[in-house]
């Protein structure tokens, strides 16, 4: 072997890895939709968490990035550490789909069809596929980038299979292989090889090239193979710098896991050798039974820790006590911008949250105009503060998620999402204003007149009604439910101008003071403004999940046109009725 085969052997490992990293990425965005449902589908079943890490990770051709996503998960206290450990387990089998992917690059055979089936006889098609979407279907992206990618990993593995195909008659190559009959150091040189290049799959595919030289045996690619496993741990474990506690435990169970793996599994398969007589073990193995090692290993290790999950927790427990002080999740993990989908499904969480807090914000506030109670106006002070922190987290998250390369689908998530906050954390302060209006009332000892307090509670109740309606549509995304919140924003316009008109009547006849008439105004203002915020949110969920983008003018004209137009007034005409100023609406307390 020439210095010439070595820059052949380079760039093979180049196009290698660089194929790998385009296609693994290109899974990850493309199966966007399916990574998404992880959230959905989380469990506290440990089989079930198995299967699905197992699932995920043969989707993305990546155990590191299924590791690194479930160290994102437990660090935002959405995933426990006891299903994260199940998740591990099943992407530690997943992985081993890229081996057999690999093992192809060995096939011979004179049949059509069995060549057919060989990677440097069908990628060069899927290359030549791929550009052409590539070159004239923008919106399959994602799908080209795949078969260019893969197509691009074969050839690099076809590269380095020819550079290294002179290797089985060098006399250094061989005396280094002799070095590997040497069980821990070829632990140790697999571990190592994986720490560098971050990846299994492509340590992986580095040894099943050199096993294509017929030069490297059983008993010296087996230990690699298990020292491979332990070198991906690295990817977890710098994932987990900077993590909370909970997330460190991921990945020292990743860890965990694999070294207890080998060290079980190894003194057991060399007992065999020496009891039985593996007459194998000293044989050449070939890719194909690369493919089978790294899967038996890795199936034996699940099989083998699977019953001991809870030890396994306590283990990452003592190797990582809990904090005294104690730990907040972290709302919004950046390891998971990588995955756009799962961010934004992150995102859209903490925004219900936080829609979710307005609203009981809101209905404690409208309460405290009831009956004043310090105690729940703190709690509305409390929530306010929550939402704000909220929208901090969530505006800089998103601005950093829209920078990643995103669907036209996930785009308009992210879109709404950042229409929506705003409007959200205004609801908020508003809650606050009517907190404000109750204790000058509490305070001044002063109350409406009971015909302005009951035309009050008939525009609180509408407004109690459009804020559930416009908090319930954001979180369930439902379009039908939103079209509702425009005809009762209207009416709750109407109603604010009636009674302001009612306390100018009250005033000239001397039945309310101009002291009262400016909180009253205050009140009409926040509740008013409170409507505004429901139909802007309503608006962006109609309008940007059936055009993309938000033109609440455009979408306030449609309201009035055609059978649109019509509904819109039979609805506006039903909430008229049952907002009437003349109808006793009862008063609500909230505990």
């Amino acid at each position: 072997m020439d210095i010439y085969d070595v820059f052949h052997l380079l760039g093979g490992l180049a196009l290698f890895l660089f194929g790998m990293s385009i296609m693994g990425d290109s899974l990850e965005k493309r199966a966007g939709r399916r990574l998404k449902s992880i959230l959905e589908q989380l469990t506290r079943s440990p089989i079930k968490a198995a299967l699905l890490g197992m699932g995920v990770t043969a989707i993305i051709q990546s155990s590191s990035a299924t590791t690194v996503m479930v160290v994102g998960f437990v660090n935002s206290g959405i995933m426990q550490l006891k299903q994260a450990i199940g998740v591990v387990m099943g992407a530690n089998i997943g992985t081993t789909v890229t081996a057999w992917l690999l093992s192809l690059t060995g096939i011979t055979s004179e049949s059509f069809w069995v060549t057919l089936l060989k990677p440097s006889t069908f990628s060069p098609l899927l290359a030549f596929v791929g550009i052409v979407m590539l070159l004239f279907g923008k919106r399959h992206r994602d799908t080209a980038d795949i078969l260019l990618g893969f197509a691009v990993l074969m050839y690099g593995m076809e590269t380095m299979s020819d550079a290294v195909h002179g290797l089985a008659q060098d006399p250094a190559f061989i005396n280094t292989l002799l070095l590997f009959s040497n069980p821990l150091f070829g632990v140790l040189a697999g571990a190592v090889v994986t720490a560098i290049i971050q990846s299994s799959s492509a340590s992986i595919g580095i040894l099943q090239a050199i096993a294509n030289t017929g030069s490297i045996t059983f008993g010296a690619a087996i230990p690699i193979i298990m020292g491979q496993n332990i070198g991906t741990c690295i990817t977890a474990l710098l994932s987990a710098i900077g993590a909370n506690r909970s997330a460190k435990r991921v990945a020292a169970v990743h860890l965990m896991f694999n070294l207890i793996g080998t060290a079980v599994l190894l003194p057991l398969f060399y007992g065999a050798y020496a009891l039985l007589g593996l007459t194998f073990i000293d044989q050449p193995i070939n890719a194909f039974e690369i493919a089978i090692a790294h899967t038996a290993f890795n199936l034996l290790s699940t099989a083998l820790l699977f019953p001991f999950i809870n030890t396994l927790e306590m283990l990452a427990y003592k190797v990582i006590p809990e904090d005294k002080k104690g730990e907040r999740p972290v709302l919004l993990d950046e390891r998971l911008l990588a995955t756009p989908s799962i961010a934004i499904e992150q995102s859209r969480r903490l925004t219900a949250r936080m829609a979710m807090e307005t609203h009981a914000a809101f209905l404690k506030a409208d309460a405290l105009l009831e009956r004043y109670d310090e105690a729940q106006a703190e709690l509305v002070l409390a929530s306010e503060n929550a939402v704000d922190m909220y929208e901090d987290e969530l505006s800089g998250y998103l601005v950093k998620v829209s920078a990643q390369n995103m669907s036209d689908t996930e785009s308009r998530d992210v879109s709404k999402l950042l229409h929506s906050i705003d409007d959200i954390e205004r609801i908020s302060d508003h809650a606050i204003n009517i907190s404000e209006s109750a204790r000058e009332l509490h305070e001044k000892d002063i109350q409406f007149s009971p015909e302005a307090m009951q035309q009050t509670r008939v525009m609180r109740a509408a407004v109690r009604e459009i804020l559930g309606m416009a908090v319930d549509a954001f979180v369930k995304n439902d379009i039908e439910l939103a079209k509702k919140v425009e005809p009762l924003e209207e009416v709750v316009d109407l109603l604010r101008t009636n009674i302001r008109q009612g306390h100018i009547e009250r005033l000239r006849t001397g039945a309310c003071t101009i002291e009262l008439g400016f909180v009253l105004s205050d009140l009409l203002t926040n509740l008013e403004r409170v409507s505004d915020h429901c139909s802007n949110i309503a608006t962006a969920v109609i309008e940007i999940e059936l055009h993309g983008s938000v033109d609440a003018h455009a979408y306030l004209r449609s309201l009035h046109d055609g059978e649109a137009g019509a509904l819109f007034q039979e609805e506006f005409e039903a909430y008229l009725q049952k907002y009437d100023l003349a109808c006793e609406i009862p008063p609500v307390e909230i505990t």
